[in-house]
């Protein structure tokens, strides 16, 4: 995916996991993947965490059709 450059880098990051859904994340957040390419750059995501997304590393609401249930 095609991502402007972040004004800033660095600075606090918030993960927030959601109730049996996506692990919500706030702040200059740039995720790289293991080739090293920068795959997006972001001020906020809601990044899958039950596997199932078609869209991964980001949820697409796949979370809901298989139930997933997170740990309390």
């Amino acid at each position: 995916m095609d991502s402007p450059a972040l004004a800033e880098r660095g600075g606090e990051l918030s993960i927030e996991p959601t109730v049996n859904g996506p692990l919500r994340v706030k702040g200059n957040l740039e995720i790289i993947g293991g080739s090293g390419k920068t795959i997006k750059r972001v001020q906020s995501a809601s990044l899958c965490r039950c596997g199932a997304s078609a869209n991964k590393p980001f949820c697409d609401g796949s979370h809901a059709k298989i139930s997933f249930r997170s740990d309390e």
